[in-house]
């Protein structure tokens, strides 16, 4: 339950840093709260998750599924550049995410 948890706390991190764009420097109010309300969450997630699982393993997971995330939806919804160079760096965080999940005793 902890790994979905902490996914889930991954996903409300893509959610702020989305909403960071689109609120403008914190200029247009919706896109600003939806940002603070993710970014709730999302803290909130990953302390919960932090309950069963290494520190270290649950930071990296959180930040590498925002990461990887948020670059996707960056070049979906923004037309961000996307080349090889980033896919194997976004592979290698996944692989990361992977091996992490793998070593780690819970």
């Amino acid at each position: 339950m902890s790994w979905l948890i902490l996914f889930l706390a991954g996903l409300f991190e893509m959610g702020w840093a989305i909403g960071l764009k689109y609120s403008e420097g914190f200029t247009r109010i919706w896109p600003s709260v939806w940002t603070a309300v993710s970014m709730l969450i999302s803290v909130v997630l990953l302390g919960l998750a932090m309950k069963n699982l290494p520190v270290g393993t649950a930071y990296a997971v959180w930040v590498g599924v925002g990461a990887v995330g948020t670059v996707i939806l960056g070049v979906y919804l923004f037309g961000d550049p996307i080349n090889l160079p980033r896919i194997i760096s976004m592979g290698l965080i996944v692989a990361g995410i992977i091996g992490l999940k793998l070593a780690s005793p819970d």
